[in-house]
């Protein structure tokens, strides 16, 4: 792992550990009774969607700043 930076992978996995959580979540409510099969079989598509969306974004954010396309013109 070399060439991908750490900050890169260290977020990641906090997005994968976000991940677990909520979807231990939605299924410690289906198991109490709160949810039934079919309402947690919804959140969990809903948790990885969600989650995926929100890593992607973070992604996007993250590489803009890491090679930003247009370089500062300093005038003086």
């Amino acid at each position: 792992m070399s060439g991908i930076p750490s900050t890169l992978v260290t977020g990641t996995i906090a997005y994968l550990v976000a991940a677990v959580v909520l979807i231990g979540i939605v299924q410690a409510a289906r198991g109490v009774g709160k949810l039934s099969k079919d309402d947690a079989g919804t959140g969990n598509v809903v948790v990885i969607i969600a989650v995926i969306a929100m890593w992607l974004f973070w992604l996007c954010a993250w590489m803009h700043q890491w090679h930003p396309l247009i370089q500062p013109i300093y005038e003086g």
